[in-house]
């Protein structure tokens, strides 16, 4: 679990429900300038309140909630990072074939083309598909990278910290089937029907490329209240802060030039001892956890959003926040004041493997390293946490009306 950032510079915008994970998880807030994600919400749910009488006799009519409108593809970043997140969301992984370079680039290049057209199509309800055709807008956004093995192979033009995988971390048991991969999408929307439908779209066009599934994983965001932070499976707050756009310009978007707009994410699959967990005496978990539980505030503070003082002791020089406590471990001022900007949902494959899918973008994946290694280390979390998948992907700039993705790869 990925945790602390900085203090909120903008409240999530909900759409419904939502969720995040927390420290080592999290998912965003979008901010108005578009960085951000806020943890959101789920899809609207019942009749918004119960307003009816349930007889039809005498109730006044609910006034009709107009639907939320679709997110926009087009843009100078992926709206797979900057939207509000969503409640479902589902990650793809292809292997191109190997070919000559030249051979390989332009079967990239077409294949992009390909995805362009078909998120681009879904998320502007254009489809030709008549499964994503009527009803409320998908809301669909998402996002694709490129792995550092097919940046290499290909000689891809990508930022160089891109070009490396993880390196293995203590306590890691990584099932490679389900993790790595030369191209990596995921999509988010409001509901998993057309995440389902969109994937099949791209699977098709991959082998049509030549590409190859690799692997694909679902996640999902839980019910909350608008305009509060959901918990992730531990029962704790998820998504508490994020960098502002300042914060983000520094630490999660490409320096001015050709990766600008582009950022690198790092996915973890991450299963959960969740009733481990919960078998803790609730002030051991907040002590684990370094906030408490009720309400989410750091076990410094009073308040949800207070910034964790990490270094605020007790009389007998013991730190209130404990040293193996999560919020110490992955706190920015433990890393140069280095923040990444965590959009995590939460995974349900069965009663022993459930957990957090850690999805975080960042200019230079070695920021994760460092956070990582500390947490691997001493988390105190480690215990009911288990690393199962990994992966690295370069999230290219978004694509202008007319653009495609990826167009500054070949370079």
């Amino acid at each position: 679990m990925h945790a602390e950032a900085e203090k909120e510079q903008d409240r999530p915008r909900t759409v419904g429900a939502g969720v995040g994970r927390r420290a080592l998880l999290a998912g965003g807030a979008v901010l108005a300038a578009g960085v951000g994600a806020g943890v959101t919400a789920l899809v609207r749910g019942g009749d918004g309140g119960g307003g009816g009488d349930g007889g039809g006799g005498g109730g006044r009519a609910a006034a009709a909630v107009p639907p939320e409108p679709d997110v926009p593809f087009h843009g100078p970043r992926q709206a797979g990072v900057t939207a509000p997140q969503q409640p479902a969301t589902q990650l793809l992984a292809f292997d191109l074939a190997p070919a000559a370079t030249s051979d390989g680039r332009a079967a990239l290049r077409g294949l992009l083309g390909e995805v362009t057209r078909v998120l681009a199509e879904a998320a502007g309800g254009g489809s030709a598909d008549p499964r994503l055709r009527g009803g409320e807008p998908a809301r669909l956004s998402s996002l694709v990278g490129v792995g550092p093995g097919l940046a290499s192979r290909l000689g891809l033009s990508v930022p160089a910290p891109v070009l490396a995988e993880l390196p293995a971390f203590p306590g890691d048991r990584l099932d490679p089937a389900r993790g790595g991969g030369d191209l990596l999408v995921q999509l988010c929307a409001a509901d998993r029907w057309p995440l389902s439908v969109v994937a099949e779209q791209l699977g098709a066009a991959a082998a049509a490329a030549g590409a190859s599934a690799r692997w694909t994983q679902s996640g999902f965001l839980p019910r909350t209240p608008a305009g509060t932070t959901p918990r992730n499976l531990f029962g704790f707050k998820d998504g508490t802060a994020n960098p502002d756009e300042e914060a983000a310009r520094q630490w999660v978007w490409g320096p001015p030039g050709p990766h600008e707009h582009g950022t690198a994410l790092v996915y973890r699959r991450i299963r959960m001892d969740t009733a481990a967990f919960a078998a803790l005496p609730a002030d051991r978990r907040e002590q684990a956890m370094g906030r408490r539980e009720g309400d989410g505030a750091p076990l410094t503070g009073t308040a949800e959003h207070d910034e964790p003082d990490v270094y605020a002791k007790n009389h007998d020089g013991s730190y209130v926040i404990p040293a193996t406590a999560h919020v110490r471990l992955s706190s920015p001022r433990l890393d140069g004041g280095a923040r990444m900007l965590r959009r995590g949902y939460s995974y349900d494959d069965g009663p022993a493997d459930r957990g957090l899918l850690f999805c975080a973008f960042m200019r230079d994946p070695a920021q994760f390293t460092r956070v990582q290694n500390r947490l691997a280390a001493r988390d105190a979390l480690n215990a009911f946490l288990e690393h199962t998948a990994s992966a690295v992907a370069y999230v290219l700039p978004g694509a202008p009306e007319g653009g495609v993705l990826g167009e500054g790869l070949f370079g």
